[in-house]
C-alpha cells in the first residue's frame, strides 16, 4: 500500500516541468556484448523455453513468425507483440547486439523508452551474456517482415509510458537468482528455468491494482489474465496434492496430456504446443523437479 501510495502522488504531480524531467530520466545501464559470439542453435532453443515463438507469432490470423500482431487483451487495455524479424525499420534488423541485450533483459528500448511489463523483461534479466548472445544469433537467421508493429491501445493514464519509470523504480527486482545450498543439479536448472526465461510466475502469481507480481503469493494461481482467463495454483503442495509426480508433470509438458487423460487448454496448451514441448526431457524433469520440490 505504501508503495501504490507514493505512485498515486507521483501520477498527481506528474505534470508541466515534473513530466519533462521524468520524460528525460535516463534509465538502464549500457551492456557489452559486442565480443560473444552467439550460437544459433542454443539461441533457437531459448526462444522456444521464453516463449518468444508463442508470443510474437499471430497463428490464427496466418501471420509469419516473430513478425507480431498477437492481441492481449488486459485491464489497461489491449498490448500488441511487435515485429521481431531482421526487417530494417519495421522490425530490429537495424538494432545491434547490446540494443537487443538492453530490451530483453532491462526492458529499456534502443531509444531509452521503457517497455511495458506484459512483456516479461523482469524474468529475462535472469539470462546470461551468453544467453543473450546466443538469442541474438538466432534471430538473425529471421527471415525479414515488412510488417509495422501495431500500436499499444491504452487509456489514460497507461499510455503515459514515461509514467512506467515510476513503475520500474517501484517493482522492477534485477536480483539475480541465488542457488540454493542442498538442491541438485537438476533442480537448480529448473529453478532457472521456471523463474526466468520460461516466466512461469507471470501466469500463475497473482497481481496487484498496478500490474505488479504478489511476490509472497507466488506460483499460487491468479484470476483475471489476459482475455479474461484464470491460472491454477502450481506450488509444490498443490500440485502434489492433485496428483502430479516428476513423471506426469515432465509428460504433460511435452504432450499437454494430464495425469486424468484431460488436455491442457487455452494458454497453456499453446505454452505447450510452441513452447515446452520442444524442450529436451531432462529440462522439462528440471522443471518438474523445481516445481515439485524433490531432492533427486
Amino acid at each position: 500500500m505504501k508503495k501504490l501510495g507514493l505512485l498515486v502522488i507521483a501520477a498527481l504531480v506528474l505534470s508541466g516541468a515534473a513530466f519533462t524531467i521524468l520524460d528525460q530520466w535516463p534509465i538502464g545501464r549500457d551492456p557489452d556484448l559486442d565480443t560473444l559470439k552467439g550460437v544459433p542453435e542454443r539461441g533457437a532453443y531459448l526462444a522456444r523455453m521464453a516463449g518468444c515463438i508463442a508470443c510474437h507469432t499471430n497463428i490464427k490470423d496466418g501471420g509469419k513468425p516473430l513478425a507480431g500482431g498477437l492481441a492481449l487483451k488486459t485491464d489497461f487495455g489491449t498490448f500488441y507483440s511487435p515485429n521481431l524479424t531482421t526487417h530494417k525499420t519495421e522490425g530490429i534488423g537495424g538494432w545491434t547486439v547490446n540494443d537487443f541485450a538492453k530490451a530483453v533483459r532491462q526492458g529499456v528500448s534502443p531509444d531509452g523508452k521503457p517497455y511495458y511489463p506484459a512483456f516479461p523483461y523482469p524474468f529475462y534479466a535472469q539470462l546470461s551474456d551468453q544467453d543473450v548472445a546466443d538469442l541474438w544469433a538466432a534471430f538473425q537467421t529471421v527471415p525479414a517482415v515488412d510488417e509495422a508493429s501495431k500500436s499499444q491501445d491504452l487509456g489514460f493514464p497507461f499510455n503515459v509510458r514515461a509514467s512506467l519509470k515510476l513503475w520500474r523504480a517501484l517493482f522492477f527486482d534485477q536480483t539475480p537468482l541465488i542457488p540454493k545450498e542442498g538442491k541438485s543439479e537438476m533442480w537448480q536448472r529448473g529453478q532457472y528455468i521456471v523463474e526466468g526465461p520460461a516466466h512461469c510466475a507471470a501466469c500463475h502469481t497473482p497481481r496487484n491494482i498496478l500490474g505488479a507480481r504478489q511476490a509472497e503469493a507466488a506460483l499460487h494461481g491468479a484470476d483475471r489474465l489476459p482475455d479474461g482467463g484464470k491460472s491454477p495454483a502450481i506450488t509444490a503442495d498443490v500440485l502434489k496434492s492433485r496428483g502430479w509426480d516428476k513423471d506426469s508433470l515432465a509428460y504433460a509438458l511435452q504432450t499437454g496430456l494430464t495425469p486424468n487423460g484431460d488436455v491442457f487448454g487455452g494458454s497453456m496448451g499453446e505454452v505447450v504446443r510452441d513452447g515446452t514441448a520442444f524442450l529436451s526431457q531432462q529440462d522439462r524433469e528440471a522443471i518438474a523437479i523445481y516445481l515439485l520440490d524433490l531432492d533427486e
